[in-house]
């Protein structure tokens, strides 16, 4: 009978989701959907003092947004529950229990100031520090009855002698010296387990059959096998991902920028990009396929055994390549209701907008959509098109340039002229009256143009003016936070203002 895949993600609730923990659980998702198994969702807040129920409450909504879905977790339930360690502690005292009796587990009343000797010998003798077993020595009955008369103690591991060898998927066969771990404690003297004791227990109780996590994780399997071996339970497969690094090779932190799923999701980046994003981080499909894979491709192609042990490096350029072809992609109205929610933060917008406001933005994120590599971008990117501050405009160049030409500042004062009397000023009327004004001047091209563009928006450079002209005319009419001027606003505003400039030039 085939084995029914059940792999879990075990977030802790102690901050945000690292990119590197979303890939694992991306990995996970993947590897359980792939064989028509489980998917399980577990809570590790056995950190009593960092875990926060806001930190899972992020968890869910930043994974529910990635477009990941669970089996059985915290929030659905499930046969296995409950999902979070917290409300766990009656089963892993029960298994302490057990390992207590059948001589796998002692009692250890070692203080901590006595550990701290042992580790500061460990120090000074430059040598890994490993527990020295004192009360691994004390006979059963003295052990019971002192912990009976109340004294303080911890539960420990009794580690075996000799190896630890397992097959892992990712890495290979894997052998480790118990030697060098040392009797190690799964229970502390609050009743409260320690990670790698709850891990095997939860593990084994939701009968967990692949676990796929981080290779941070790999000094803690030696300890979690024996665990099993002294239960007498089979241990799931084990894969273990490479780390992840940064562009200049060492491991991805805050100094590289964001590293939380959550930040990348406030800045704009869609869901579709960083999942194809994050599942190539380890991973690589078949070079002839490319890489803008969708869902179902990478569910397609997906191998596990195919993740290399090489580290994986988090490249900021790629992702905002691959977001911006994700952006293209989209439909202009899903793009309008995903920039709405910046524009209206920046005080750009109302809230909420009218059904022409809405409209008009269409053409506002069409104008700007090659400049955006994520969406928190359009505050920045519309400028051009909600401000129109010409005190600051000297600090372009080519504005003083324009400034300072006569044929320039005539272009302006002609195209004023032949907007004047136009009826609505639209692209085909802006297009025509540039015309008569090329014919007029014979200024054409550049020298026509880069005047008209500096006076209608204060930069020398920015989207098609096709494209700006029936957004100013439009935005001009709109009831916006901070009205738009119109063309002919701009036109006459800008030739008042250079005039003014001109006439306070030191040098004339």
């Amino acid at each position: 009978m085939a084995m029914t895949v059940r792999v879990r993600f075990a977030p802790s609730p102690t901050g945000e989701l690292h990119v590197g923990n979303v890939r694992t659980a991306l990995y996970n998702w993947l590897f359980a959907r792939q064989r028509g198994g489980s998917f399980i969702l577990r809570i590790e807040d056995t950190d009593v003092e960092r875990s926060r129920r806001e930190y899972e409450e992020h968890i869910l909504e930043d994974l529910r947004w990635l477009g990941l879905d669970w089996d059985e977790g915290p929030d659905v339930g499930g046969d296995f529950g409950p999902y979070r360690q917290s409300e766990r502690l009656t089963l892993y005292r029960e298994y302490a229990e057990r390992l207590l009796d059948a001589g796998w587990a002692y009692r250890c009343f070692c203080t901590e100031e006595e550990l701290e000797r042992e580790r500061e010998r460990a120090r000074a003798e430059n040598r890994p520090y490993r527990y020295g077993g004192r009360c691994r020595r004390l006979p059963d009955s003295e052990a019971r009855e002192r912990a009976e008369a109340g004294e303080p103690h911890v539960l420990r591991f009794r580690v075996r002698s000799g190896s630890i060898v397992w097959e892992d998927v990712v890495r290979g066969p894997v052998r480790w010296d118990a030697e060098v771990i040392g009797d190690f404690v799964i229970l502390k003297s609050d009743g409260w387990p320690v990670y790698n004791f709850a891990v095997v227990v939860d593990d084994l109780l939701m009968r967990i059959t692949h676990v796929i996590r981080g290779d941070g994780h790999l000094p803690n399997t030696p300890r979690q096998l024996l665990l099993y071996e002294a239960l007498g339970a089979t241990p799931p497969v084990f894969a273990h991902l490479s780390t992840i690094l940064g562009a200049d090779g060492t491991k991805l932190s805050k100094r590289h920028g964001a590293t939380a799923l959550r930040e990348f999701r406030e800045q704009g980046y869609v869901p579709e990009a960083l999942f194809n994003f994050l599942a190539l981080l380890g991973w690589a499909p078949p070079q002839e396929v490319g890489e803008i894979l969708s869902r179902e491709q990478l569910l397609q192609l997906f191998a596990l055994e195919n993740v290399s042990k090489a580290p994986a490096i988090f490249d900021q350029q790629k992702l905002k390549w691959m977001n911006r072809t994700y952006l293209k992609a989209k439909p202009l109205d899903e793009l309008v209701t995903a920039v709405l929610p910046y524009l209206q933060r920046a005080g750009r917008l109302p809230t909420p907008v009218d059904t022409a406001t809405r409209e008009w933005l269409r053409r506002v994120v069409d104008a700007v959509l090659t400049h955006l590599e994520h969406l928190s971008q359009i505050v920045e990117e519309t400028r051009i098109i909600f401000e129109y501050e010409l005190s600051t405009a000297l600090a372009y160049p080519e504005v003083q340039e324009v400034v300072e030409d006569p044929g320039a500042l005539d272009v302006l004062a002609r195209l004023g002229q032949e907007l004047a009397d136009v009826p609505e000023v639209t692209t085909e009327t802006f297009r025509a009256a540039a015309a008569r004004v090329r014919e007029q001047t014979g200024r054409k091209g550049r020298a026509l143009f880069h005047p008209i563009r500096v006076a209608l928006t204060g930069r020398p450079s920015g989207p098609e003016l096709d494209k700006l002209v029936p957004i100013y005319e439009i935005g001009s009419t709109l009831p916006l936070p901070q009205p738009i001027p119109s063309v002919r606003e701009r036109l006459r505003t800008f030739l008042t203002w250079a005039e003014r400039v001109r006439a306070e030039s030191p040098s004339r």
